[in-house]
């Protein structure tokens, strides 16, 4: 890594909340101390007008600039999806010091209600690979009100020989399941160079609605499932008034892409699991609200098509690509529904799948970081008793009737992946490295180009899968102590996946990936209790990759 980077916490560092906020992350300002539980009644009604009750966020790095974003509430009771609320001016500055002497930039926009009071601004003319502080003031003269300040950093130049890279990696936060705890560790970090978010950034149910761990830790707002743009931009607002939540967004920029749930369970082109048309509206007005809502709230660059599908470069080091597995798919396979070997079924679509070959067949980065919201490589069962494969479809999406594979992920669009291993194979493209969510579990596999035969046929390229920071897995919906019941499940799934090389069904947490010129290495960080706000983050396993070999390898110990 490069001279900024500091040492990361040791494994077993007891961060608390306050300690974290107030001193680990020191771009809060008392304005994001003061709103710690904006989302009460009695806060909105005291709070100043105009406010920024929701934080300040970055993403989507660029070696010259950087998309900045906060939300605006005008005035008391101007709550998300209120449609409240006159139309303020906001100021943005961005600078290369938390004190704003050295200023690299400015500018105006205004928070008005057909944007939620959300804004954006998309900086450029920035310095590659610097790291950069950012505020926004909002309201006329006499009436300013200023915001935390942020920090944010840029991506190397594109041609830069870059010596390594570090990201956070998270997915799957359900606000009644837990804390955000993972967040607040990673925003403690100062050696990241962005955080990843693959999917499962909100939920849609209503509360109660999801599996939890007993009674709901806070409940939803609003408390029924959100289907109209008022819903998800509420929702969204929930989220975003978790302390946690915002230190992370206030430490680093996030690359985030959308998986089913900020739409709705199991979404696909044309419904959802989750949606019933009768009852819940036209599945495509429902969509459009969500996206309307994703790309209002959150720091995220839409693409040409107004999905989340885009390629960020990171020097010669690493492209990413980052996929959208929502917006084209074929409905998931079920009984009668078609086979899942079907050759006119997709998951990707065919032009995001086109665009994927040729971003890989034509990097010329030593790595090809695929963000990919469900798992790509393939799982069977074995032979699992019947108390175990019961949790273990409904967290994986199987048919109820036990069959050896993931509808919902890459298992159940088999033609898409056997073209894209395929191409992997047949153009020689290697070092290529799958980073994954969804399951609420972590994992690390290798992606073999036949499954039934490995390690006798070769792997095509690797994958780390990190678990949720809050949503239930095995643990949680058996009500078992970790680390128990799923040792057993755990071992049938390795001995039927010969390439899959470590399973962990239990743990909440998230993943630090370091990437070298000669390796790429997913450090996976447990909680001691997502249920505690002051639970503690603890270092447990670490794999690599090694470039040229395609293999997954087991590490003693993290990267320092």
């Amino acid at each position: 890594m490069t001279s900024r980077h500091i040492p990361s916490p040791s494994r077993r560092t007891v961060v608390r909340a306050a300690a974290a906020t107030a001193a680990a992350v020191p771009v809060l300002s008392a304005t994001a101390a003061a709103s710690a539980s904006p989302s009460t009644d009695s806060a909105r009604a005291t709070a100043p007008a105009p406010a920024f009750l929701h934080g300040l966020a970055s993403g989507d790095p660029l070696p010259d600039g950087v998309l900045l974003w906060t939300r605006v509430t005008p005035e008391p009771g101007a709550e998300p999806g209120s449609g409240r609320g006159a139309d303020t001016p906001v100021r943005w500055e961005v600078a290369e010091d938390r004190e704003f002497t050295a200023p690299a930039g400015s500018g105006t926009t205004l928070a008005s209600a057909a944007s939620d009071h959300t804004v954006k601004a998309d900086v450029r003319r920035l310095r590659p690979a610097t790291s950069y502080y950012f505020r926004f003031t909002a309201g006329g003269e006499g009436a300013e009100v200023r915001s935390p300040v942020g920090r944010t950093r840029t991506a190397p130049a594109t041609g830069a020989s870059v010596a390594g890279l570090r990201f956070g990696v998270v997915s799957c936060a359900n606000w009644e399941a837990g804390w955000f705890s993972a967040y607040r560790h990673l925003a403690a970090r100062g050696d990241l160079d962005a955080v990843l978010h693959l999917g499962d950034y909100l939920y849609e149910y209503a509360t109660g609605g999801y599996p939890t761990q007993g009674a709901a830790l806070r409940e939803h707002r609003p408390a029924h499932e959100i289907l109209n743009l008022a819903d998800y931009r509420l929702r969204h607002g929930t989220y975003k008034t978790d302390t946690d939540l915002q230190a992370l967004h206030a430490a680093h920029p996030v690359i985030a892409i959308w998986d089913d749930h900020e739409f709705a369970n199991d979404a696909w082109s044309g419904g959802a699991q989750n949606h019933t048309p009768g009852t819940e509206g036209v599945w495509a007005e429902r969509v459009a609200a969500a996206k309307q809502a994703y790309f209002e709230w959150m720091p995220v660059r839409a693409s040409t098509e107004g999905t989340v599908h885009r390629r960020l470069r990171f020097g010669r080091l690493a492209d990413l690509h980052l996929l959208d597995l929502r917006s084209f798919r074929s409905e998931q396979a079920s009984i009668g529904n078609g086979s899942v070997d079907d050759p006119e079924r997709t998951i990707t679509g065919r032009a995001q799948l086109d665009w994927l070959k040729a971003g890989l067949a034509g990097s010329d980065a030593v790595w090809k970081l695929v963000g990919t919201s469900v798992m790509i490589s393939p799982v069977a069962f074995g032979a699992l008793p019947a108390h175990l494969l019961g949790p273990l479809t409904g967290l994986l999406g199987l048919p109820k009737e036990g069959l050896a594979f993931s509808v919902d992920q890459w298992d159940g669009y088999t033609d898409d992946r056997k073209e894209l291993i395929g191409h992997l194979r047949d153009r020689g493209i290697r070092d290529t490295v799958f980073l994954t969510g969804d399951v609420h579990m972590a994992w690390a596999s290798e992606v073999p180009v036949k499954a039934a035969t490995y390690p006798l046929s070769p792997s095509a390229a690797t994958e780390f899968v990190v678990t949720s920071v809050t949503s239930d897995n095995l643990d949680d919906i058996l009500r078992v102590a970790p680390q128990t019941v799923s040792t057993v499940a755990s071992a049938a799934v390795r001995t039927a996946n010969r390439h899959v090389k470590w399973v962990d069904m239990d743990s909440h947490g998230y993943g630090v990936l370091d990437v070298t010129v000669e390796r790429s290495q997913m450090d996976y960080y447990v909680l001691s209790d997502k249920t505690a706000q002051d639970a503690t983050s603890a270092w447990v396993r670490s794999y690599r990759t090694r470039r040229g070999t395609q293999k997954v390898e087991r590490v003693d110990r993290p990267v320092s």
